[in-house]
């Protein structure tokens, strides 16, 4: 895998993924033409495990209509501002069993998301999950 970030002005670079895909990244304090590397990484994050359960899900054939995983964190005080703690909350809709849920949320910690993986050795992270129904 290859990356690359392209300084364009002040503090703002274009960073470019090997399959070609672009995210601005802002290093300024208002983050006003994109979003800070660290954003990027709990983004990251969110969509890493949200992959891996609705892929979980689909092969249990759960009947989920909606998932959205939503991430707050803290960051330690000084340099490096690692992240400290994490909480992930998954929302999910459709007529998706507890316990095929839980399941899906307990693979993608401990098994399958390569960001959890790489977050945890920083971070505390909890989850939750919530039914719209």
């Amino acid at each position: 895998m290859q990356a690359n970030a392209i300084w364009k002005q002040e503090m703002t670079f274009d960073a470019l993924s090997q399959s070609g895909h672009a995210i601005v990244f802002d290093g300024d304090p208002a983050h006003t033409q994109g979003a800070s590397p660290m954003e990027a990484v709990l983004m990251g994050l969110c969509g890493c495990t949200a992959i891996d359960v609705i892929s979980i899900l689909k092969k249990k054939r759960e009947p989920c209509t909606g998932l959205t995983v939503s991430a707050v964190a803290e960051q330690a005080a000084e340099p490096p501002k690692v992240f400290t703690r994490v909480k992930l909350t998954y929302r999910v809709s459709g007529a998706v069993s507890r316990k095929a849920m839980e399941d899906a949320v307990h693979l993608s910690e401990t098994k399958y998301c390569s960001v959890a993986g790489m977050v945890e050795k920083t971070a505390k992270i909890e989850f939750a999950i919530e039914y719209a129904g």
